[in-house]
C-alpha cells in the first residue's frame, strides 16, 4: 500500500508541477496584469472551481469531519455559515467588484482597487492592507503546509516537516513560474478531485454500513451526537465564519478575473453547486466515518482511515491526493495574494517609485512568493503553532474583520470616503487581534465583533470626514448603472 500510494502521490505532484511550468513558458511578457490576474481573461469553469478550492483548504477534509466525528451535528454550524455567505459574496458582491475594479483604473488587486475607488493618490492604505495580508496570509498559508506534513506523516509515516518542505517546494513551483493562471488550472482539477473524494468515501461507507459493517453503537456516540442546536454560541460563532467571504483577498480576487458579466452569473452557478456539496458531504464523512469506524483515537484522521479502509491502495492514493488538493490550492492562492499586494502596493509605487518595469515587477513577485512560503514552513513545523483548524480561523478571522466592511461599503455606499475605508480596515483588524488574545474564552468568534465594530468606525468616520469628490461620485454612479458594461 505504501508503494502504491507514494507513487499516486508523486504522479500527482508533478502534474501540478507541470501546470506552473506551461503557463510560465506560456505567459512570456504577460506583464502583472497577466501574472497577477490572468488578464482578466478566466472562463466560469475555471473561476468558479478555483474560488472554491482555494477556499476550501484541507480543514474541509481533515479539520471540519474531525469536529463532527468527535462533537457531532451541532458543529455543522460552520458549514452553514459558509454556505450562506459563500452564496451571498458571489450573488451581491462579484457583479459589482468585477464592474468596479475595472474602472478604477483596472485594478488588480484589493488594495489597488480601495485606493483608486476615492481616486487617491495616498499610498498608505496600500501599504496597511499589505502588511495585513503578508502577516496573516503566511499564517494561512502555514496551516496548508502543516495539512501536507499530517497527510504524509500519517499514510506514508514520513516524517512531518521533511513532508511540509516538500510541499512548499511543489507549492512554490508552479505558483512562482505560473502566476495566476496556473493557480487557477491547477485549483480547477484540485477542485474537482476535492469534490470526487468526498462524495465517494462517504457514500461507499454508508453502503458498507447499511451492509452491516458499521462499528458505531449508542455507547460509542457523545451524548446530544445528533442535536444541531447545541448552544447559542456554537450557532453565532459558526454563522459567522459566512462574513469572512466578504473580505477574504484570495476568493474575491477571481470575481475580478472573469471575463464578462455572463461569464460571471454562469461561474456564480457552478462555484455555489460546489461549495454546497463540498460542505454537505464534508460533514456528511464526519458522521457517516463516526458510524463506520466507531471509535478511534485521532479524530483528525477519520477521512483519512475511513478511505484506507475502503479502497485498495491506488484508489486511496488518488482519494487522499484530494487532501492534498485542498491544502495546495489554499496555500497558492495566499502566497500570489500576498506577491500582488507587495509587488503592485508596496514595491512598484513606494520602493521603485512607479519606475520598475514589468519583468522586474514579475521577479519581485516571485521573491516575495519565496519569503512567505518559508517562513510559512518555519512557522507550520513549530509543534507550538496550532492545529490546522486554528490556523486557519485566526487568518480567516482576520481578513474578514479588516476587509469584509470596507469592501462592502466601497461598492454600495456613495457616500463612502477614504478616511472611512482606512478606519475599518485598522479598526476591524485591530478588534478581532485584541479579541482573540484577550477574550477568546467568552466562546464567541472573533471575526463577529471585529466585523460589527470595523462597519461602525468606518460609517461613522466617513459621517464626520469630508464627502468624496464629485469625479469619485460620478464613478459610482457609472458603476451602478451598469450602462458601460452592457447592464441597464
Amino acid at each position: 500500500m505504501f508503494n502504491a500510494e507514494m507513487i499516486v502521490f508523486i504522479v500527482y505532484l508533478i502534474f501540478m508541477l507541470g501546470i506552473g511550468v506551461y503557463f510560465f513558458l506560456r505567459s512570456k511578457g504577460g506583464g502583472d496584469k497577466g501574472y497577477f490576474l490572468g488578464g482578466r481573461n478566466m472562463g466560469p469553469w475555471v473561476s468558479a472551481l478555483s474560488a472554491g478550492a482555494s477556499d476550501m483548504s484541507a480543514w474541509v477534509l481533515m479539520g471540519l469531519p474531525a469536529s463532527i466525528y468527535a462533537a457531532g451535528l451541532g458543529q455543522a454550524w460552520i458549514a452553514i455559515g459558509l454556505g450562506i455567505g459563500y452564496t451571498l459574496s458571489w450573488l451581491i458582491e462579484a457583479p459589482r467588484l468585477r464592474r468596479y475594479s475595472i474602472a478604477a483604473k483596472d485594478s488588480i488587486t484589493i488594495p489597488q482597487y480601495l485606493t483608486n475607488r476615492f481616486l487617491s493618490a495616498n499610498r498608505g492604505l496600500q501599504v496597511i492592507c499589505a502588511v495585513i495580508f503578508l502577516v496573516a496570509y503566511t499564517i494561512y498559508a502555514a496551516s496548508s503546509i502543516k495539512a501536507c506534513g499530517t497527510l504524509f506523516n500519517t499514510v506514508m509515516g514520513l516524517d512531518a516537516t521533511v513532508s511540509m518542505y516538500l510541499a512548499a517546494v511543489i507549492i512554490i513551483g508552479y505558483t512562482f513560474l505560473g502566476g495566476f493562471s496556473a493557480v487557477c488550472w491547477t485549483d480547477f482539477f484540485q477542485g474537482l478531485l476535492m469534490l470526487g473524494a468526498l462524495l465517494i468515501a462517504p457514500i461507499f461507507a454508508m453502503g458498507l454500513i447499511g451492509a452491516g459493517q458499521g462499528l458505531a453503537t449508542p455507547g460509542t456516540l457523545p451524548e446530544n451526537y445528533w442535536n444541531l442546536f447545541t448552544n447559542w454560541k456554537d450557532v453565532l460563532s459558526g454563522l459567522g465564519w459566512g462574513l469572512g467571504y466578504f473580505g477574504m483577498p484570495h476568493i474575491i480576487i477571481r470575481f475580478m478575473s472573469l471575463r464578462s458579466d455572463k461569464d460571471l452569473k454562469k461561474s456564480a452557478k457552478i462555484g455555489i453547486t460546489w461549495t454546497a456539496l463540498i460542505l454537505i458531504f464534508s460533514v456528511a464523512a464526519g458522521i457517516i466515518g463516526h458510524l463506520f469506524l466507531g471509535h478511534i483515537d485521532d479524530s483528525s484522521v477519520v477521512f483519512i482511515t475511513m478511505v484506507r479502509k475502503i479502497f485498495p491502495a491506488l484508489i486511496s492514493g488518488l482519494l487522499l491526493s484530494a487532501i492534498l488538493a485542498a491544502a495546495m490550492s489554499t496555500a497558492d492562492s495566499q502566497l500570489l495574494a500576498s506577491a500582488s499586494a507587495f509587488s503592485v502596493d508596496v514595491y512598484k509605487p513606494i520602493i521603485r517609485r512607479n519606475k520598475a518595469g514589468k519583468k522586474e515587477m514579475l521577479w519581485a513577485g516571485r521573491f516575495v512568493v519565496l519569503i512567505i512560503a518559508v517562513v510559512a514552513v518555519l512557522i507550520a513545523a513549530n509543534p507550538n503553532s496550532g492545529t490546522i483548524m486554528g490556523l486557519v480561523e485566526n487568518a480567516w478571522g482576520v481578513f474578514g474583520a479588516a476587509f469584509g466592511p470596507a469592501i462592502m461599503l466601497s461598492l454600495f455606499w456613495r457616500r463612502f470616503n477614504f478616511a472611512g475605508a482606512v478606519a475599518g480596515i485598522v479598526t476591524g483588524a485591530a478588534v478581532d487581534i485584541l479579541w482573540l488574545v484577550f477574550l477568546k474564552g467568552l466562546g464567541i468568534y472573533e471575526i463577529i465583533p471585529g466585523f460589527i465594530i470595523s462597519l461602525i468606525a468606518a460609517v461613522v468616520v466617513t459621517l464626520i470626514t469630508p464627502a468624496p469628490s464629485k469625479e469619485v461620485t460620478e464613478v459610482f454612479d457609472r458603476v451602478a448603472s451598469g450602462e458601460e458594461f452592457g447592464e441597464q
